[in-house]
């Protein structure tokens, strides 16, 4: 609601609700984002009363009971587009990807969720090749790994379109994985480097990113003696920002305004942890796996941060998952500042 009203506020904003089911989320688009106009469609025909019940009155009101396909479909016949596109159905959505581009207004937005938790965090590699088109392994950011398959998704349907993509904010609880991207009239400059691979050992911990129009031999891990355990590797994927921190920043601004009664304490922590992470670089660690390859407690994860910055490093928390650190510096020094911090406190202590 807070990414529609903020829409709003930039101009009359039409919106479609491509899986609205009994049509909660597009009577709050009307009523509390101030949407000009409001489409609800939902696949499942018995629904279609109860639809046109719940949102009677809305300004601008369609509802509709086609499949997401069939909807979108129609919208590219007669060339109608929407300022935000509510694309939050069950499964991955990629197959839809190119309609639903095609039924975005440049500068609009696409609103998308998957709740298919297997194929992007590694559990179910074949699909994973089926569904994204890529390879997901397992990750200690699986989360993270599983939005930014999604993005990359996005990124390679609207680039074969000749479009360009701007991703405004990503977020997981963990089931469902949600992302919401502006779409450009066409590609920025340099966009194509945002897509890359993603390496993990899990022997030592390291990862690696590459561009993929830079792909090259990936540099040594720090494990030693012995054969050297595979990389696993994840991608295409989307390397660039998942954020939008000005965005974010006004959609905080509205709702501690006109929406605050709306939005809940946990609302207004996630929109605070993703104004301060903009997703940059795309190399995250778990505090539990620091605190093992140190064989003991690993310091706490903001003076971690702030030792890093210090040192020259881009660090910071991620806004993705709790508990860990999202930073450019080696693998090598990570492991040497946290293990500087933890004698600093244990000297401290005695």
């Amino acid at each position: 609601m807070l990414l529609a009203r903020t829409l709003e506020t930039r101009g009359p904003l039409r919106v479609l609700d491509a899986t609205a089911g009994c049509g909660i989320r597009a009577l709050r688009y009307g009523l509390e984002a101030g949407a000009e106009a409001v489409w609800a469609n939902d696949a499942d025909p018995d629904r279609l009363p109860l639809l046109q019940q719940n949102l009677a009155g809305l300004p601008g009101l369609r509802c509709s009971s086609l499949t997401a396909q069939h909807l979108l479909a129609d919208c590219l016949q007669r060339q109608e587009r929407f300022g935000l596109l509510d694309l939050d159905g069950f499964g991955c959505p990629t197959a839809l990807l190119p309609l639903a581009l095609e039924a975005v207004a440049f500068g609009g937005v696409l609103y998308l969720a998957s709740t298919d938790g297997r194929s992007p965090t590694g559990h179910d590699r074949p699909a994973a090749i089926r569904l994204l088109g890529a390879a997901a392994r397992a990750h200690p950011a699986s989360w993270e790994l599983a939005l930014r398959l999604q993005l990359g998704s996005v990124a390679r349907a609207a680039w074969a379109l000749g479009r360009g993509v701007e991703p405004l904010f990503s977020f997981s609880e963990g089931r469902t994985f949600r992302t919401a991207v502006r779409l450009r009239r066409r590609g920025g400059l340099g966009e194509e480097q945002f897509l890359g691979m993603l390496a993990h050992c899990h022997g030592c911990g390291d990862q690696q990113l590459q561009p993929l129009i830079h792909l090259r031999q990936w540099q040594p891990c720090y494990c030693s003696g012995g054969e050297l355990p595979p990389l696993a590797i994840s991608g295409p994927l989307w390397i660039g920002p998942l954020q939008e921190p000005v965005l974010l920043a006004e959609m905080q601004a509205l709702g501690e305004g006109c929406l605050g009664s709306s939005l809940s304490a946990e609302g207004s922590r996630l929109l605070a942890r993703l104004v301060a992470d903009a997703g940059l670089p795309a190399r995250c660690w778990p505090l539990a796996e620091i605190a093992r390859r140190l064989g003991g407690g690993p310091p706490p994860l903001r003076l971690l941060v702030a030792a890093l910055r210090a040192g020259g490093w881009s660090a910071q928390v991620s806004g993705v998952m709790s508990g860990q650190l999202r930073s450019d510096a080696s693998w090598g020094e990570i492991l040497h500042t946290a293990r500087q911090l933890v004698g600093t406190a244990t000297d401290t202590a005695k």
